[in-house]
């Protein structure tokens, strides 16, 4: 059995805690990472530790370090991205501050030595070289298939969007100061080496970025140095700082993040306005006004104050029994912004419906679940005050890879279907059955029946089988 890895604040040493105490060693592990399915492929990126293991005792808790001494691992990993891939990128039309930064630590401060407009490899390999300064290459999934791979999956797995940056170091040399991040992050090592430093967090799950003095942070409670295929994890708000050794080779690794503004907090935002509508559609006292001049108070009253309580206690109670949550955001644009499905052909067979028209006598299953989301919204056509509710399918099989994770807002659309409420259940049907037959679905015409699973084919969301 692999020893269990040691985490941050498991010992009480005044020096960081040796490499050997987070240390897990694979017998003889993957030699590539499984993708028959979403969970598969995270089993795969964690082996050997086990997924309970994993959430139960390190997931938004403490670092994980997995030293994996596999040739064959290695030897993937570095096929994700190199040094030398830049030269072939550059000619795609790679962009400064969109694309790639240039920079590096200086005295405890980030140093941006970008330069106007295009970035050349010429140019990047001068400043790699005579400048030490570190190439950070965004969202690289956006050219390279097996990170499209990688991500696309543990988008399905997380229910998160997974994003990734690569960092090429140069020895001697550090790229970033002394921060901590809002992402939960796992970093692979793809070339050479790279030393770590981890610090106990100021700011436990913090929800943004934040650089720290090193007066401030103290001696780091873990050091070590990753080598190609070694991964570590840690949780949102973790210190950390990384430099290449002097005398070595350069430093590449690739940080791959999830689940920013995915907290409880983001989820009741998203809920509870759509709670309160639904509330007050039914409870008059929700639909009485606030007390004259209340907006014009500096402090909130007691009254106020104790109106609020009683009316969130009220809610309280009124979710403990139902079954649906409105979403009013969260849904939708984790759909619209994730990657689309992984196609080796580059997906242009999800453009257009396949096999054969669906009809009454057909028996039909849902294909792509992972990259559908179906939400009760109200009429989001309708802007006057009688707005009926409506099912929303969002999906992501016609997103665009090139944008992910790029803030194109206005490049950014909702792929989907809109459907009557009364046809939740039948839709339910279709979600929750590995196969349904059409005419067993629970519409009152058959019409209805064929005009539904028409829809769903027609987005490529289903398949007669």
């Amino acid at each position: 059995m692999p020893k269990k890895a040691k985490a941050a604040g498991s010992r009480k040493e005044e020096g960081p805690v040796p490499c050997k105490q987070m240390k897990v060693e694979a017998a003889g592990g993957p030699s590539a990472l499984n993708f028959d399915s979403p969970s598969s492929l995270f089993e795969s990126l964690i082996s050997p530790i086990k997924t309970e293991t994993f959430f139960k005792e390190f997931w938004e808790q403490k670092p994980l370090l997995i030293r994996r001494d596999d040739p064959a691992l290695a030897t993937y990993c570095g096929s994700l991205f190199k040094l030398t891939d830049l030269k072939s990128l550059c000619s795609q039309g790679l962009y400064y501050g969109r694309d790639v930064n240039v920079c590096r630590c200086v005295g405890g401060k980030k140093k941006v030595l970008n330069k106007d407009g295009k970035a050349h490899f010429l140019q990047l390999r001068k400043d790699f070289d005579q400048k030490r300064a570190t190439i950070q290459f965004h969202q690289p999934q956006r050219f390279k298939d097996e990170l499209w791979r990688i991500q696309e999956k543990l988008e399905c797995y997380f229910g998160s969007l997974v994003g990734s940056n690569v960092y090429i170091t140069p020895a001697g040399s550090q790229g970033l100061p002394p921060h901590y991040d809002d992402v939960e992050v796992f970093i692979l090592q793809l070339e050479g080496e790279k030393h770590w430093r981890l610090y106990h967090p100021t700011v436990p799950l913090a929800r943004e970025y934040s650089v720290e003095a090193e007066e401030r942070i103290g001696r780091p409670v873990h050091e070590f140095t990753l080598k190609p295929g070694d991964l570590l994890y840690f949780p949102r708000g973790t210190i950390h700082q990384a430099d290449t050794p002097a005398g070595l080779a350069h430093s590449t690794h690739v940080t791959i993040s999830t689940y920013q503004n995915n907290s409880w907090g983001d989820f009741l935002l998203d809920t509870i306005s759509g709670l309160v509508f639904d509330t007050a559609e039914e409870d008059v006292e929700l639909r009485a006004g606030i007390p004259r001049q209340l907006l014009l108070q500096v402090e909130s009253t007691a009254v106020a104050t104790r109106r609020l309580s009683g009316f969130l206690r009220m809610l309280a109670d009124r979710l403990e029994g139902t079954k649906e949550l409105l979403s009013s955001d969260m849904k939708k644009d984790f759909i619209m912004h994730r990657l689309p499905p992984y196609s080796a052909g580059g997906g242009a067979e999800l453009s257009t419906p396949g096999g054969k028209l669906p009809r009454l006598d057909s028996v039909v299953r849902l294909q792509f679940k992972d990259h559908i989301v179906l939400t009760v919204l109200p009429d989001q056509d309708q802007s006057d005050e009688a707005q009926e509710k409506m099912v929303y399918i969002y999906h992501s099989l016609r997103n665009r890879r090139e944008t992910h994770m790029m803030g194109n807002e206005e490049e950014t659309e909702s792929h989907g279907l809109r459907f009557p409420l009364s046809h939740l259940d039948a839709l339910k049907q279709i979600w929750n059955s590995s196969a349904v037959s059409v005419k067993d679905l629970k519409l009152t015409a058959d019409e209805e029946k064929e005009n539904l699973v028409l829809s769903l084919w027609t987005e490529c969301l289903i398949q007669v089988v």
